[in-house]
C-alpha cells in the first residue's frame, strides 16, 4: 500500500508540473496567435516526438523528455546586416525582403549566423508580416511575459484557497496557550527523552498548569506575545512566578518558582545559557486569509526567490560537493523536478500524516514550484523569456528616445548578437539541472531529515 501511495505522489506531481508547463507555453502561444504572428509548434518536453497532430498551420505534441516545453514563433531573431543578400523580393509596403545568407567568419558568429538560417528557413512566401520581431515592442513584452505570468497566476489560484482554508504552513503563529506541559526538567541535549525519577519536577507541572489553558498574566505582566513571555520567564531565573490562567472560562493564580537550567539562546543559535524555566509548550496555529493575505506572502516570496536566485549558484555546487561525498546536503536547497516528485511520494506514503496535511503539502510543493519557475524565467538574460522581455524593451524605449528627439527609427534590436550569452546561459542552467537531478537521486532531500 505504501509502495501504492508513494507512485501515486510521484505521478501526480510529475502530472501537475507537466499541465503547468503546457499553460505556460498555452501563455506564449495566445496572444502571439492573437497578434498575428506565426506559430507552427507547441510542445511539452524535449527529445524525441511521442505524439504530434498537426492543427491548421501549428504542430501539438509530447515529446520524450518531460522537463520543459516550447512554442515555435516563427521570426524571433531578425535578419543582420552581415548576412542580407540581395532583396528577394518586395513586401506590401514596398519593403525588400532579404534571403539569409551564411558566414564563416569566427565561431560565435559561424553560431549567430546559423541561428538566423535555421530561423529564416521556417519562413513561407507571405509571412513577411506574421514574424515575431516584426510585432511592435509592447506586443513581444506581451507574448514573452505570459508564460511565466501564467505560472505565477497558478500559484496564486493554489495558494489563495489553501491560506483561506488550511492555513500557510510557513506562516506559523504562537499563542499564549498550553500545548503540552513538560512532567520534569530535562537537559537540553537529551530532550527528546523521557522522564526518569531523579529528574526534577518542571515549574508547571507543579504549578498544576493544565493542556489548554490561555495564559493571562506572568508576574503580573499580561501576557500578549509568547516572545515577550518567553523573555520574562527565562529571565526570572529561580525567582517566584505568579501565573493567571483561564481555564473553563475562569481566571485562576496558580503559584510556583521557575528554575535554572540550560537552555539554547534562540532557535538559531544553539548556545547554551543559564535561564529561567517553566516547562510548557505554546500552541500554534496556522495563519488564515483571504486574497490581501496571499499577495503580501506572494511579495514576501518574491523578495525570498530573488535571494535564492542569487545563490543559487553556490547551492548548486553543495549539491555537487554532497554527491561526491564532501558535504551534507542542505535539506532547505534546490531540488529538481525529481526531487520534488520524490517529495510528493514521501508525503503521500506517510503513515500518520492526516489527509488534509497530505494534500496541503502537495499543493504547497506544486505552487511553490510554479511560483519558481516564473520568478526564475522573468530573469533578463537569453534563453530565458526575461532576456527576451529585455530585449523588447530596450527596442521600445531606444524607439521612444529616438521620436522624443525627432531622430530616425533605430530599427529592432538585433538579439540574435546576445546568442553566445544565450549559449553560456543554456549550458550553465543544463549542468545545474543535471547536477541537481544526479543529487535527487544519489543524496536526495527527504521529508523525514
Amino acid at each position: 500500500m505504501t509502495a501504492l501511495l508513494y507512485t501515486l505522489g510521484v505521478v501526480f506531481f510529475v502530472l501537475a508540473i507537466l499541465v503547468s508547463i503546457g499553460l505556460h507555453e498555452l501563455g506564449h502561444m495566445v496572444p502571439a496567435k492573437k497578434f498575428g504572428a506565426k506559430v507552427t509548434q507547441y510542445f511539452i518536453g524535449f527529445g524525441p516526438t511521442v505524439w504530434s497532430k498537426q492543427v491548421g498551420e501549428t504542430e501539438y505534441g509530447i515529446k520524450a523528455v518531460p522537463l520543459g516545453g516550447y512554442v515555435k514563433i516563427v521570426g524571433m531573431l531578425p535578419p543582420g546586416a552581415a548576412e542580407l543578400a540581395e532583396p528577394a523580393g518586395f513586401d506590401e509596403h514596398g519593403e525588400p525582403v532579404f534571403r539569409v545568407r551564411q558566414s564563416n567568419t569566427g565561431l560565435f558568429t559561424q553560431l549567430v549566423s546559423d541561428a538566423r538560417t535555421a530561423e529564416w528557413e521556417l519562413v513561407q512566401p507571405g509571412d513577411e508580416e506574421r514574424l515575431f520581431y516584426r510585432l511592435p515592442a509592447w506586443k513581444k513584452i506581451v507574448v514573452m511575459a505570459a508564460g511565466p505570468t501564467v505560472n505565477i497566476a497558478i500559484a496564486l489560484a493554489l495558494f489563495a484557497p489553501l491560506f483561506a482554508s488550511y492555513g500557510n504552513p510557513n506562516d506559523v503563529r504562537i499563542l499564549p496557550e498550553v500545548a503540552d506541559v513538560s512532567a520534569c526538567v530535562v537537559p537540553a541535549a537529551e530532550d527528546q527523552r523521557v522522564c526518569r525519577e531523579d529528574d526534577p519536577v518542571a515549574p508547571a507541572y507543579a504549578a498544576g498548569l493544565q493542556e489548554g489553558d490561555e495564559l493571562v498574566s506572568f508576574n503580573g505582566v499580561p501576557v500578549t506575545d509568547w516572545e515577550v513571555l518567553q523573555k520574562q520567564i527565562r529571565g526570572n531565573e529561580d525567582g517566584r512566578a505568579e501565573i493567571v490562567v483561564r481555564r473553563d472560562g475562569t481566571e485562576r493564580t496558580l503559584v510556583t518558582n521557575t528554575t535554572v537550567t540550560a537552555r539554547p539562546t534562540s532557535a538559531e543559535d544553539q548556545t547554551l545559557v543559564e535561564v529561567g524555566f517553566l516547562g510548557v509548550t505554546p500552541a500554534t496555529e496556522l495563519a488564515t486569509g483571504g486574497l490581501g493575505y496571499t499577495l503580501g506572502q506572494m511579495g514576501r516570496m518574491t523578495v525570498d526567490t530573488v535571494e535564492a536566485l542569487g545563490q543559487l549558484p553556490v547551492k548548486v555546487w553543495g549539491v555537487a560537493k554532497a554527491i561526491v561525498g564532501l558535504e551534507e546536503r542542505d535539506p532547505q536547497g534546490p531540488v529538481s523536478i525529481v526531487g520534488g516528485g520524490r517529495l510528493a511520494g514521501e508525503a503521500v506514503s506517510h503513515e500518520v500524516a492526516p489527509t488534509t496535511d497530505k494534500l496541503a503539502f502537495l499543493v504547497m510543493l506544486v505552487a511553490g514550484f510554479n511560483f519558481f519557475i516564473g520568478m526564475f524565467n522573468f530573469v533578463p538574460l537569453l534563453p530565458l523569456d526575461g532576456g527576451h522581455i529585455a530585449g523588447a524593451a530596450y527596442e521600445g524605449l531606444r524607439r521612444w528616445v529616438a521620436r522624443l528627439r525627432r531622430r530616425p527609427d533605430p530599427g529592432h534590436v538585433d538579439v540574435a548578437r546576445l546568442l553566445p550569452v544565450a549559449y553560456v546561459v543554456g549550458l550553465a542552467l543544463l549542468v545545474m539541472g543535471v547536477v541537481l537531478i544526479v543529487g535527487d537521486l544519489v543524496v536526495p532531500v527527504s521529508l523525514t531529515g
